[in-house]
């Protein structure tokens, strides 16, 4: 995969050492109180001064140099996605938007255990279309308005949106990073994906069936206003949906990266907001004036600069070796199956994306009912944990304080169960494809 294998050296054991320590201080950032970012920022420079120094000792400093610039493009995509997407997420709050949903929820009558079930029935199917982590910063954004004064209900609904995210993103190509990856490497084609819809279905379905009992049998306070949304928030809502055609039309018929698409899409923002500002103005209405760079400001950058640490430290114990090593090893000693397993389990601690790659990079030789396999474990093994997805990531981060590493832990149990029961179902279903 590399050119020097360093997993014995002195800077790869050094290395696999920083990482660790930083992980241990992510997952108890609630006794620590040091934002999850940090430790793994540090690492991940720690990491690749380590790799500088052990390639130019090997006289390949330009190879380590191209290695990183790979990094800093697989990076910068994923940044410019989520910046856009963030910040659609936050305008549309400052339009009300989710005030208005919650409200609109809250008349149906129903109680927080129903709608439970709708967000997670609604986060499934929305990540199949968007992608796992816009629907999941939707969905998380519509919990904490209905939940505003239920923090259990926040954390379960969380949860479920979590674990729907991601399931929902496993059976479609452009559902979440490393369904996109399997199909853009022509392992799978589009429409092979939804062979795993049911096994999808039962990794979340199970969980929330287990959770149902623990969310509040009550309703949210009765709204005895009509909530209204300022001028313009359909006009956000509409652009929001075509911003992410515009960044699928950009990857699927232009074949360029989607981030150029979704740039595109802030563009669109940015003018109707300087539409919205002008006129608001002019007619002296404060409601109508939108400013979206004061949006972008309210990006949550612990959770960008987490993406970025992760990325970068994972990708330096790719560099080292650690990655390809792990890989050869399960699938030589284990077999495909258990090695697929196993592999999904690991994404809930190591970043799904570095591990799809290490995979295809091995290049097993694998049936598609294997391929499927994988693409099913890597895109929901991460919902075992808060940190294992970029859907929990996020969520921790716009439910800061409310959705937790650790209250996430106290329900690992039933999404392991979820997780199990998902690749029975696949083996069952889909045996002709073995």
């Amino acid at each position: 995969m590399y050119d020097l294998d360093l997993t014995g050296n002195w800077a790869g054991i050094l290395s696999l050492i920083i990482f660790v320590l930083a992980y241990v201080l992510v997952i108890f950032e609630e006794v620590t109180h040091m934002r999850k970012s940090k430790p793994v920022m540090v690492a991940a420079g720690l990491i690749w001064a380590l790799i500088g120094i052990a390639y130019a000792m090997a006289g390949q400093s330009e190879v380590a140099n191209e290695l990183a610039v790979e990094i800093i493009a697989e990076y910068g995509e994923l940044f410019l996605f989520l910046l856009v997407a963030i910040t659609y997420v936050n305008t549309l709050e400052e339009r009300r938007t989710f005030d208005v949903l919650r409200g609109r929820m809250i008349g149906l009558g129903i109680g927080y255990r129903q709608l439970f079930l709708l967000t997670g029935v609604l986060a499934f199917f929305l990540a199949g279309v968007l992608d796992n982590l816009t629907t999941a910063l939707v969905m998380g954004a519509v919990a904490m308005a209905l939940g505003r004064d239920n923090p259990r209900f926040v954390v379960l609904t969380c949860i479920s949106v979590v674990v729907a995210a991601n399931a929902g993103g496993a059976f479609s190509p452009f559902g979440n990073i490393t369904t996109l990856m399997v199909w853009q490497q022509g392992k799978l084609e589009v429409f092979e994906f939804f062979a795993l819809f049911v096994p999808s279905v039962i990794n979340w379905v199970i969980p929330a069936a287990l959770m149902f009992a623990a969310v509040p049998n009550e309703k949210p306070a009765k709204v005895t206003e009509t909530v209204k949304g300022k001028p313009g928030m359909i006009g956000v809502a509409v652009l929001f949906a075509l911003t992410i055609v515009t960044a699928v039309s950009f990857k699927n018929f232009l074949y360029l990266p989607p981030a150029l698409g979704m740039m595109l899409g802030l563009g669109y923002l940015q003018v109707y907001s300087y539409y919205l500002k002008m006129t608001g103005t002019r007619r002296g209405d404060h409601d109508m004036v939108l400013d979206a760079f004061r949006e972008v400001q309210k990006v949550e950058w612990d959770t960008l600069l987490f993406f970025f640490g992760i990325i970068f430290a994972v990708g330096g114990l790719g560099v080292l070796g650690y990655l390809a090593f792990a890989s050869e090893l399960l699938y030589v000693d284990l077999g495909a199956t258990w090695a697929n397993v196993i592999i999904g389990v690991l994404s809930a601690v190591v970043d799904n994306i570095p591990v799809m790659f290490a995979v295809l990079a091995m290049d097993p030789a694998m049936s598609d009912g294997q391929w499927l396999l994988i693409t099913l474990t890597t895109g929901t093994g991460g919902s075992m944990l808060s940190i294992g997805s970029a859907a929990g990531v996020a969520l921790m981060g716009l439910a800061r304080g409310v959705y937790t590493f650790s209250a996430h832990l106290k329900w690992t149990w039933a999404i392991a169960l979820g997780y199990a029961a998902s690749i029975w179902a696949h083996l069952a279903i889909n045996a002709a494809w073995f």
